[in-house]
């Protein structure tokens, strides 16, 4: 076993950390850990919806549409994510929330990993 190297699945993975893969909230010796960016495999039922908005976001994010139609709500306005590939990306300090409009599966990058709001650690 290599522990700079690891092998996994992002949909079995996922149900571990809210979605969260990688990230500062991975154990220090995984290589999944990092401070520098953090990567979720979000997989949404239809009617999904964000409990409430995101404010005071530190990180820039870029989320992308690998299946269904997922909106994402910002402050001046509404991006619809509706192709396999459509993605949006919002800078730091960028309020936001989302609604899966259909079974959604997206993927979020964002940077740095920083501690607050993510899986629980």
């Amino acid at each position: 076993m290599n522990d700079t190297v690891y092998v996994g699945n992002a949909g079995k993975d996922a149900t571990l950390d809210r979605g969260w893969l990688l990230g500062h909230f991975k154990d220090a010796g995984d290589p999944r850990h990092s401070d520098a960016v953090e990567i979720k495999w979000g997989v949404h039922p239809c009617g999904d919806e964000r409990a409430s908005w995101v404010r005071g976001e530190e990180r820039t994010a870029l989320l992308v549409l690998i299946s269904g139609r997922f909106r994402v709500e910002l402050p001046d306005r509404s991006v619809l994510l509706e192709r396999q590939g459509d993605y949006v990306v919002w800078g730091r300090g960028t309020d936001h929330s989302w609604f899966a409009e259909e079974e959604s599966v997206v993927l979020t990058v964002r940077w740095p990993s920083v501690p607050g709001g993510t899986p629980g650690r």
